[in-house]
């Protein structure tokens, strides 16, 4: 059976399932919104606890990357990612899951070669583009100011 581009991309529509936009929006908004509750109520222990407001920053930051790196090592992670879609990847906990997740899916190929190597395949980018964005941001202020 030979088919058109146009009619094979109608069967492809036809048996495509639908998805559920609102429903798929509102699971990232809420569960991106309780991960980032959580960050505030980590931050708001750390301040009563006596760190001033940059430093009880960097230590909320740091104790959710942990948190995510636990979830993902655990396996929870991805099944969070997997109902809740973008409303896990955009906190902090997300940028976790993207060197954790990859780290221990090469560790059969061996510390250096895999673990090593491939723990920054996804986030290594980020960083990359990151820190160069960064950099001209940086010289155009310059230039300007």
């Amino acid at each position: 059976m030979k088919m058109t581009n146009d009619e094979y991309k109608q069967y492809s529509d036809s048996r495509q399932p639908r998805s559920n936009i609102l429903g798929n929006m509102f699971k990232a908004f809420w569960v991106g919104g309780v991960i980032c509750c959580v960050g505030q109520l980590i931050n708001d222990l750390f301040m009563q606890q006596g760190l001033n407001r940059l430093d009880a920053s960097s230590a909320t930051s740091v104790t959710l990357v942990l948190i995510g790196a636990l979830l993902t090592g655990f396996g929870l992670y991805d099944r969070m990612a997997k109902y809740a879609g973008g409303g896990t990847l955009v906190p902090i906990t997300g940028f976790a899951n993207s060197v954790v997740a990859p780290a221990l899916e090469f560790k059969t190929e061996g510390f250096v070669t895999g673990t090593a190597a491939k723990m920054f395949i996804i986030a290594g980018p980020v960083i990359v583009y990151g820190i160069g964005a960064s950099v001209i941001y940086g010289l155009i202020l310059c230039l300007i100011g």
